[in-house]
């Protein structure tokens, strides 16, 4: 049958059926004699009379493991089939109906080839993965279409670990082999421009839905090609939805709202997965839609709701080392672009010097995230960054410009239990001698383990009124003195 999706068409000239190969007859075996006369040929008709052993059934779990590898090994051949036969130049423009169809098609003439017989449950499985390896990522693409996935690991071809609910578990999929692996990889970098190999063995890139990717590759990737991926959040998370998560109290968010909506200079602080990005998206809720705000990342995760907002995003160099955008280039460039508010998707290099200047030069209200432990570890980790930006400056000028910049530190932490909090809100109150003085105003307290491994604890004030109520004030929001409280363990 004619299929356009096809490579090569069959000839339609009808062949003569080859001749079956003549079967050799085979010579009756010798009689020998025996050894021991009538007493050997007793013994051996004794042998043949007794029935043989009937060989053990197999464990179920044994039966079953063998059909999942024979599964696995006729969807490799199968794949193999699929790649050589279907005509990739006419997958794009084609409907998805058609290409299931096609693929169906296939499958079942390769099946049929092969003398493999699937239940109609495992065959349209069979089906769904080679559609997912034609037009989505493989073995990849179910646990992206998983919404309980946080973050895809892949360590080698046959070890690929998920988050869920902030806990790493072992998955059963796996890829064929590296070859295999290695075209994933190559599949998704080069849809955005980006090369992989071993010249240039690590890459950065931003699937079409938004997710953060990244990979290594052999021979600096040891033990097979490291992937990770951390999917993008299509639910957008705001500051009603973190509290009722258990994120942060109630008192924290409207001290929180008053403070983004009078212009403080933010820094959301957080080891890696410790929800700093999310945290940052649930603040900028409290941003007036009449503000322009300029957002600047390396890779776009930010979803302002906002009406005027200016997306920015860094570059890499390409193949012949040139062509580079970097964050400072955007954040200089975004100084000039009339923004009341610069928020920049996390500070990690020399861009910081720029940041603190712009927070510095009237446009408050500015936020960032940052990799740090705590508070004043954000603080130390700023002061390094300006260090290492190669400008030469007193450590007390550098304080100095991070004391007035740099208003509240936000810390967020992932928890053991894999929950994620709000574990303290400090406030940077300006300078003593060559020390920048701060002061916490709520915080989360730890108070035991529950049985089945989660973290006890509860948001409390700590007694110190806020640095800036009379600005809040001000600009109308006088924040009852009761949510400074500090509120003891029942």
């Amino acid at each position: 049958m004619f299929s356009r999706f096809r490579k090569d068409q069959p000839d339609p000239t009808p062949q003569p059926p080859r001749a079956a190969p003549a079967e050799k007859a085979e010579a009756p075996p010798a009689a020998r004699p025996a050894a021991n006369g009538g007493q050997a040929t007793g013994e051996k008709a004794a042998r043949r009379a007794a029935p043989a052993p009937k060989p053990a059934a197999p464990a179920p779990e044994d039966k079953e493991r063998r059909r999942r590898q024979r599964i696995l090994e006729v969807k490799s051949e199968l794949h193999t089939r699929l790649l050589d036969n279907l005509n990739l130049a006419v997958v794009d423009s084609a409907s998805e109906a058609e290409l299931r169809s096609e693929i169906a098609a296939i499958a079942a003439e390769a099946l049929s080839d092969m003398n493999v017989v699937l239940t109609s449950e495992e065959r349209m499985q069979l089906n769904q993965d080679l559609f997912f390896e034609v037009k989505g990522l493989g073995p990849l693409e179910p646990l992206l279409k998983d919404d309980a996935v946080n973050d895809i690991l892949v360590n080698g071809p046959q070890r690929i670990f998920v988050e869920r609910a902030g806990k790493l578990e072992l998955t059963d999929v796996t890829f064929k082999d590296e070859r295999h692996l290695l075209r994933i990889i190559d599949k998704i970098v080069s849809a955005v421009g980006r090369r992989v190999d071993e010249s240039n063995p690590y890459v950065d890139a931003r699937l079409a839905d938004g997710s953060r990717f990244n990979a290594m590759i052999p021979p600096v990737a040891v033990d097979g090609s490291l992937v990770s991926i951390r999917k993008f959040k299509k639910e957008k998370l705001g500051i009603d939805d973190l509290v009722r998560f258990g994120a942060f109290s109630e008192e924290m968010a409207m001290y929180l709202e008053a403070a983004v909506a009078t212009r403080l200079n933010v820094v959301v602080s957080g080891g890696t997965g410790s929800g700093k990005t999310t945290t940052l998206n649930a603040l900028s809720s409290f941003i007036d839609n009449s503000e322009r705000i300029l957002t600047i990342e390396d890779t776009a995760e930010l979803q302002l709701q906002q009406v005027h907002v200016g997306r920015m995003e860094s570059r890499p160099p390409n193949v012949e080392g040139k062509g580079a955008v970097t964050q400072r280039d955007c954040l200089r460039n975004a100084l000039r672009m009339r923004p009341d508010r610069i928020i920049v998707g996390e500070t990690r290099g020399e861009e910081v010097i720029d940041m603190l200047q712009a927070m510095n030069t009237g446009h408050d209200g500015s936020m960032t995230t940052i990799h740090a432990n705590s508070a004043r570890d954000g603080i130390s980790r700023l002061e390094n960054m300006v260090a290492m930006a190669g400008i030469e400056m007193p450590l007390r000028a550098v304080r100095s410009q991070i004391a007035s910049a740099v208003n509240l530190i936000v810390q967020a932490s992932r928890l053991q239990d894999g929950s994620r909090r709000m574990v303290s809100v400090t406030e940077i109150t300006g300078m003593e001698g060559e020390i920048i003085t701060m002061q916490e105003v709520f915080r989360f307290e730890r108070t035991g383990i529950a049985p089945d491994g989660r973290i006890i604890g509860h948001f409390t004030g700590c007694g110190i009124r806020s640095h800036y109520s009379d600005r809040f004030k001000r600009w109308g929001y006088d924040l009852p003195h009761s949510i400074y409280d500090v509120i003891r363990a029942e």
